[in-house]
C-alpha cells in the first residue's frame, strides 16, 4: 500500500512540473505576443512587473518584465512557505521562475497591434495557464497567494479577488498608455477572472440531495471516496406513492461531482439526486492542503 502511495505522489509531482512549464508557455505567450505589442497590462504581479518595465524603458537600466516577475514575487513565496505549505511553495517558485526566463528570452513579437485583440488573447490564455496551476496545487505567484490566503477566510473567489486588486494596473495603464488602453486592459482583466473561475473548480461548491432507500451504502460509498460530511433525514414520505425514503445532503466541489456521481449510483443505481449552487459554506468545510 505505501508503494503505491510512493507511485502516485511521484506521477503527481510530475504533473505538477508538467503544469508549471505549460503555464510558462501560457503566460510568456500571453506577455510577448499579445500584451506588450498591444499595450496592454496583465493582472497582478505580472502587470506590476509590466509597469516597471515601461517606467524604466529608457532609464539607464531597464527592467525587464521577467527580471521584474521574479524579484516582486520573492517576498510572496517567504510567506507562502510559512503560511501554505513547503510543497506549495516548491512549485509556485518553479511555474514562477520558468515563466520569468521564458518571458525574458523571447522578445515580443506583434502578431496584431490591435489592444482589443491583444487583451483578449492575453487573458485567455493567462487566464487558463493560473487556473491550470491552481487546479493542480500550485500557484503563479503574486495574488494567488494572497487570494487563497484570503479565500480561506472570507469564501471569495480567487478570480473575484484579483479584479478588486488589480484596480490599481487599470489605473496605471491610464496614464501611461491612456484610458483607452485601460478599457482594454479592464476587459482583459475580467476575461482572465473569469477564465480562472471556470478552470479553477475546487472553490466553486454544489450542495447535493439525494433521496434513496439504501441510505447506510450511498454515505459509506460517498465517503470511501471523498472526505465530505453526509447529513442523514430518515423517514421522509414522498407526497406521490407516499413511500418512505431517507434524505441525504452533503456539499461538494464541482470538482468533486464526478466521483459524487459515481459514487451515489454505485450504492443505489435508482435513487434520485439534485445538484444546486452553494454560494458559501460557514462552519468546517474540508479543505485539502496544497
Amino acid at each position: 500500500m505505501e508503494e503505491i502511495q510512493r507511485i502516485v505522489e511521484r506521477h503527481r509531482y510530475i504533473g505538477r512540473f508538467g503544469t508549471a512549464i505549460v503555464y510558462a508557455v501560457l503566460v510568456a505567450t500571453a506577455v510577448n505576443l499579445f500584451w506588450t505589442p498591444g499595450r496592454i497590462y496583465s493582472s497582478g504581479i505580472t502587470g506590476l512587473a509590466q509597469l516597471i518595465s515601461t517606467l524604466t524603458m529608457h532609464a539607464p537600466v531597464h527592467l525587464g518584465t521577467g527580471i521584474m516577475l521574479f524579484v516582486i514575487n520573492s517576498p510572496l513565496f517567504i510567506i507562502a512557505w510559512f503560511k501554505i505549505s513547503h510543497r506549495f511553495t516548491i512549485f509556485t517558485v518553479m511555474a514562477v521562475g520558468f515563466s520569468s526566463i521564458m518571458i525574458h528570452v523571447f522578445h515580443p513579437v506583434a502578431i496584431t497591434n490591435d489592444p482589443l485583440i491583444c487583451s483578449i488573447f492575453g487573458a485567455v490564455l493567462n487566464g487558463c495557464g493560473t487556473g491550470l496551476c491552481l487546479r493542480y496545487g500550485i500557484s503563479t505567484g503574486g495574488l494567488d497567494i494572497i487570494g487563497i490566503l484570503m479565500q480561506r477566510k472570507t469564501s471569495m473567489k480567487i478570480g473575484t479577488i484579483n479584479v478588486i486588486f488589480n484596480i490599481f494596473i487599470v489605473m496605471a495603464a491610464g496614464f501611461v498608455f491612456g484610458w483607452p488602453n485601460a478599457l482594454d486592459t479592464t476587459i482583459g482583466l475580467v476575461i482572465n477572472a473569469k477564465m480562472i473561475d471556470l478552470i479553477y473548480t475546487r472553490q466553486q461548491l454544489r450542495q447535493v440531495m439525494i433521496v434513496t432507500n439504501k441510505p447506510d451504502e450511498v454515505a459509506n460509498e460517498i465517503q470511501r471516496n471523498l472526505r465530505r460530511g453526509i447529513t442523514v433525514i430518515r423517514n421522509a414520505e414522498g407526497a406521490y406513492r407516499h413511500r418512505h425514503e431517507d434524505v441525504l445532503f452533503t456539499v461538494v466541489t464541482v470538482y468533486e461531482l464526478y466521483s459524487v456521481r459515481e459514487s451515489i449510483f454505485r450504492a443505489d443505481p435508482h435513487a434520485f439526486v439534485s445538484m444546486t449552487e452553494a454560494t458559501a459554506v460557514v462552519g468546517n468545510f474540508y479543505e485539502p492542503k496544497r
